[in-house]
């Protein structure tokens, strides 16, 4: 089988020494070729040309990002049967997409897990998202994959926040990230003034939203090894759930924030908003919101169009 390696360099995690040994490892089972990212996007372009080649087997060693770009690759030209199929080694600090697949935290075991698998055809497809933003001059952008999150307002405003200082230096954490939430939620004006509305199809539209969580799979993300779980029934076998929350004050948020930590999170209450399995929805703002895929802020925007698509990649299980 030929494999393509995508490795981004600058993964909190990954190390070249950590590199070599995946690669060898890789090397007794496929014919590998091994390609480092130097640039936002250079994953979605080499795993779009992997794909044009007819390569069997495109495998990521780096953070979310580095997977969200490479299913975007992958998937180019949509999904179909001569789409490689997707292996994940956790090489970021949080690595979402990877554990929801069942990947040890530890690349050099998550390695030897995808050899199992891989001698013994253990894949599957699994459903992911689209996303389309609003633009400027009132037309929507092409949809963008995502494969485990969406969000629109709050959390992409602390993914900013984070961005911002990652690119100072400083290491991503569990704390940054804790940090950066409290900033969020203390300093911006939109829970105060919540901005956006859900539009459902059918269904009246929900406003007065300051957070909507997008998820395709749970948990939604971690707190270092604690996952964080708003919306418990997402999954790969079904559309896309959202966890919302209008007007809410600072000991209410802290509460919903508990309820979704808990060894069985479900958090529910005044002010929270829940759907489960949903095929579509579009989330609108009345001034522009900060918006993200799978933990990278992407700009600005006053709309989103999210939809399920189901059985759209095969990975390595």
């Amino acid at each position: 089988m030929r494999a393509l390696l995508v490795a981004n360099p600058a993964a909190t995690t990954t190390t070249r020494k950590v590199r070599d040994v995946l690669v060898r490892a890789l090397s007794t089972e496929l014919q590998v070729d091994v390609v480092e990212t130097e640039r936002r996007g250079h994953a979605r372009d080499l795993a779009a040309q992997a794909a044009a080649d007819r390569v069997d087997v495109v495998v990521t060693l780096g953070g979310d990002g580095t997977v969200n770009e490479a299913a975007n690759g992958l998937l180019a030209a949509g999904p179909g049967d001569t789409v490689p199929t997707l292996a994940v080694v956790p090489g970021g600090s949080t690595n979402v997409f990877a554990r929801a697949l069942g990947r040890s935290r530890d690349p050099v075991e998550a390695t030897g897990e995808i050899l199992d698998s891989l001698r013994a055809g253990r894949t599957r497809l699994v459903s992911l998202g689209t996303a389309s933003a609003l633009t400027e001059d009132g037309s929507w952008t092409g949809p963008r994959w995502f494969v485990f999150a969406a969000g629109l307002g709050f959390d992409a405003d602390v993914i900013s926040r984070v961005e911002a200082q990652r690119a100072r230096g400083r290491r991503s954490s569990g704390a940054l990230y804790v940090r950066s939430g409290v900033d969020a939620f203390l300093l911006g004006r939109d829970r105060r003034r919540p901005p956006m509305t859900l539009e459902l199809p059918g269904q009246p539209p929900v406003d007065g939203l300051f957070l909507a969580l997008v998820s395709n799979v749970s948990p939604w993300t971690y707190l270092g090894a604690r996952p964080i779980v708003p919306s418990p029934e997402a999954s790969f076998d079904t559309g896309l759930d959202v966890f919302a929350m209008g007007r809410v004050g600072i000991v209410r948020m802290l509460h919903h924030l508990r309820q979704t930590m808990a060894d069985r999170p479900d958090a529910r209450g005044r002010g929270v908003h829940r759907w489960h399995d949903l095929g579509e929805l579009t989330l609108t703002a009345t001034r522009p919101q900060g918006w993200q895929l799978d933990g990278d802020h992407l700009g600005t925007t006053t709309g989103l169009r999210l939809t399920s698509v189901p059985d759209a990649l095969r990975v390595v299980v």
